[in-house]
């Protein structure tokens, strides 16, 4: 089971990482805090002071077509929050 999907990159994500270092990742559903921090500290190599963990609920999305209204939603995802001692950085853009 892959645990980390992605990281977060977005403006507030940003300043998170900057001022708190706070780092956000979207992480498999069924994956629990303890696995997530073993998941960072060997990836990244640094140490994780704690992990915040939320479930983020699908948003509700509708389109106008010609054949009529299409509605559904997004799908729903775990995000988790993770803070590293300070001193130390993940280094997200090493992969692209």
């Amino acid at each position: 089971m892959n645990i980390l999907i992605k990281p977060i990159i977005t403006e507030k994500a940003t300043a998170d990482a900057e001022d708190q270092n706070q780092f956000s990742f979207v992480v498999h559903r069924d994956a629990n805090k303890i696995q997530i921090r073993e998941a960072i500290q060997t990836i990244y190599n640094v140490n994780v002071e704690s992990v915040n963990t939320m479930v983020v609920a699908g948003k509700r999305k509708m389109r106008y077509t010609k054949t009529g209204i299409l509605s559904g939603t997004t799908g729903a995802y775990k995000k988790a929050v993770v803070t590293v001692r300070s001193g130390e950085t993940l280094d997200l853009y090493s992969n692209i």
